[in-house]
């Protein structure tokens, strides 16, 4: 899970850096075009040939989460190139919390009243983030908790199939189901990157296939709960490509905003005692 937060880190500074150049669908598609060429290639050679892999007991939950993941990567890089990375993680990061909160009544998992509150204290620190009255309250803001939102649907949907499909079946449908999306998408806004940044390119595709390889396994081996706080590297490594790669500005509401995020997000996904 920590090395698919830094690897999921990598691919969105590269996606920034990659949308300054081109179109943020046609970046997305390319990724995707290549994802589902490694997965398809993967699957084939791998025991069972590709028809073991295909085979799914919620074919349809498994293309549907393909799809959403694939929108919300989509969203997720407009607030990059209209936030920047900084802004735009700290306001992600209630996605574990969403994740923690729905994870009572679609998987079953006991939220206590103790949870429910650092989840409230949590959504007051997005609060912060967005600075009521200031500039951070706009329509990109907006975009991103909604990415969060659909982040915390696929979450759950992941470990739901989990209990019924191999994790390599999760990915295949993963890649598959969100490249067969944007492909319908991609010609109504296509504007692929220069020849000069299709090396960036070639890396953010075996980055991406990488990191939710990584992130498919630890979901079908663990509660979603309890690896949640380790999705908050995401935030802590994505804030440092924005500083360092980009120049992006630390202000001081947003660093105490997210930190309140993430202290709440610890607190809601600490074990009970009994």
């Amino acid at each position: 899970m920590a090395a698919a937060m830094a690897l999921f880190a990598s691919q969105d500074a590269l996606a920034r850096h990659l949308a300054d150049q081109a179109g943020v669908l046609s970046i997305l598609t390319i990724r995707y075009w290549a994802f589902a060429l490694f997965v398809t290639t993967y699957a084939a050679q791998a025991p069972g040939g590709l028809l073991r892999i295909v085979r799914s007991r919620r074919p349809v939950m498994q293309a549907g989460r393909g799809v959403l993941l694939a929108v919300q990567v989509l969203m997720m890089i407009e607030g990059f190139t209209r936030l920047g990375l900084v802004a735009t993680h700290a306001l992600f990061a209630a996605a574990p919390l969403l994740v923690v909160a729905m994870s009572g009544p679609l998987l079953g998992e006991r939220v206590t009243p103790r949870r429910w509150l650092a989840i409230l204290a949590g959504f007051g620190g997005v609060l912060l983030v967005l600075r009521p009255g200031g500039q951070a309250i706009s329509a990109d803001a907006l975009l991103v908790l909604a990415a969060a939102v659909m982040f915390a649907f696929y979450a759950l949907m992941t470990r739901l199939v989990a209990a019924h499909d191999r994790p390599e079946t999760s990915l295949f449908y993963t890649a598959v189901a969100g490249a067969a999306a944007l492909t319908l998408a991609a010609p109504f806004a296509w504007r692929p990157p220069p020849v000069a940044d299709w090396g960036w390119m070639g890396l953010l595709c075996v980055i991406s296939a990488t990191g939710h390889l990584l992130y498919i396994r630890a979901l079908a081996a663990a509660e979603a709960s309890r690896l949640q706080p380790l999705a908050y590297l995401h935030l802590v490594f994505a804030s440092a490509f924005g500083v360092v790669l980009f120049g992006e500005a630390l202000a001081l509401a947003t660093v105490i905003g997210a930190a309140i995020v993430i202290a709440a997000g610890l607190a809601a996904m600490r074990p009970e005692r009994r």
